[in-house]
């Protein structure tokens, strides 16, 4: 997810950026990039307005990477990478890191997997040390109880997000029904109980062995640093560790989503319909006019869908529109929560009639503006932060090669016409599409009966 993308889905208010001699000042977040003779990569953003520092490792292996009977493996090791290593013995690397004032986490997606520490400037050392001793070391100190410990704690993370969860298990149903079985997306990121079960102590290890490599993995350092001494600091830690087998990636083949309409009894007390059409992958030519399309649809009070469903219709309590551009591929989904007594036909019927909308007659000048105005904004308030920073000179790496690509992101929002957006609601948003509705337990009736816009 592209940094515009976040602050489209957490909303925003209006930024405007500073102007130099009536132009918008060129967006740069300078940095330094280099290398180690094993391929590890690092990037080094030098900030000295606050006397912090941030490290942002991403292991460029997510569970896109993994195989059908052998899923959930990169959100398990991102569990056991906190489990210790060779010289810092569970619990040590968050002890340590607490007492030197800093915090750290990790999450995984279909395309990475990431770890970051933040902490005063002084703690940059200890950072980088950990990163170095679990990337190097940690599979001496792999054994079977603490996989079996962190297995368990993802069967309950899975327990608690899916199946227990009020409308958890679109989670398990939506990906397999978007994308064909041999797509390295047709799986939830978390995996299924059967794969966590009948993962070994040896699948681990390989697992760990083929992506968890100097040559698979980015670092990024930023803050109040001084990138002289981060390389040398990276040298010290990183250069013993061994360059890891190369790793082939095949192009997933090309697909077209079959119409399908599904219904799921849940014990939840409104009813809720989902939608979830085929789109492109990050950085597509139409990628950020999806995102202002869903915008237009959902992204404020005034917003089409918004006003349509839940203001003037009164027939949801909410309704979400999101465009989700991966590293292989996207989709485009709307999710609306029926009222109390309103079927999920009659919210089907208002989302079509609001689509077919659109694309006959684009989104008013104003519409545009506001949904521009809005990523916009967010953009600027996300890179504030040095994590914010260190994280996105991450992503823009993997998914273009070039770290500082903060103003081609911005330019390719302010580019987009109202043209543009009429166009792809009309290519993807006109198409067959998933539709799930979850019902309560005992009411089907109040299902969506319909699979296809027309």
């Amino acid at each position: 997810m592209s940094l515009l993308r976040r602050c489209l889905a957490a909303g925003a208010l209006l930024v405007v950026p500073a102007l130099v001699q009536g132009q918008a000042k060129k967006l740069s977040v300078p940095y330094v990039l280099d290398s180690l003779p094993n391929g590890l990569t690092f990037i080094v953003h030098e900030d000295h307005s606050t006397p912090v520092v941030t490290t942002n490792v991403w292991f460029h292996v997510g569970s896109g990477d993994e195989k059908p009977g052998r899923t959930g493996f990169a959100h398990l090791f991102e569990h056991l990478m906190f489990m210790g290593s060779e010289h810092a013995e569970y619990p040590q690397f968050d002890r340590l890191l607490e007492a030197a004032g800093a915090n750290n986490n990790g999450s995984t997606t279909q395309d990475r997997t990431n770890y970051y520490e933040n902490g005063p400037n002084s703690s940059l050392p200890l950072m980088l040390w950990l990163e170095a001793d679990r990337l190097g070391w940690l599979l001496p100190t792999m054994d079977k109880p603490k996989v079996d410990l962190q297995r368990d704690v993802v069967k309950n993370e899975r327990r608690q997000s899916y199946e227990n969860q009020p409308y958890g298990l679109v989670a398990d149903y939506t990906p397999k029904l978007m994308y064909p079985a041999s797509h390295p997306y047709s799986w939830p990121v978390i995996g299924s109980m059967t794969d966590l079960s009948a993962a070994s102590v040896d699948d681990v290890k390989a697992f760990f062995r083929q992506y968890y490599a100097p040559n698979n993995a980015t670092l990024v350092v930023a803050g109040d640093v001084n990138a002289a001494e981060v390389k040398a600091l990276v040298r010290k830690y990183f250069s013993e560790v061994p360059r890891g087998p190369k790793i082939e990636r095949p192009s997933p083949a090309p697909f077209t989503v079959r119409d399908t309409a599904l219904t799921l009894e849940d014990r939840v007390q409104l009813p809720r319909l989902y939608l979830a059409w085929h789109t492109v992958k990050g950085w597509h030519a139409d990628d950020a006019a999806l995102d202002i399309a869903a915008s237009v649809l959902s992204g404020s009070r005034t917003a089409r869908l918004t006003q349509a469903l839940v203001y003037n219709g009164e027939l949801a309590t909410n309704v979400s529109a999101r465009q989700a551009s991966k590293r292989l591929d996207g989709d485009f989904s709307i999710v609306a929560t029926a009222r109390p007594g309103k079927g999920l036909d009659t919210l089907r019927a208002v989302v079509d009639a609001e689509l077919k909308r659109l694309a006959a007659e684009g989104p008013s000048a104003r519409e545009l503006e506001q949904a521009k105005n809005t990523i916009e904004a967010g953009f600027l308030r996300n890179i504030e932060s040095v994590g914010g920073k260190a994280d996105q000179l991450n992503e823009y790496y993997y998914q273009t090669g070039k770290p500082d690509s903060f103003q081609a992101d911005l330019d390719r929002y302010r580019n987009v016409t109202a043209a543009d957006v009429q166009r792809v609601i009309k290519k993807y948003l006109q198409a067959n599409r998933v539709m799930i509705s979850v019902v309560p337990q005992g009411k089907p009736e109040l299902a969506a009966k319909k699979g296809v816009a027309q």
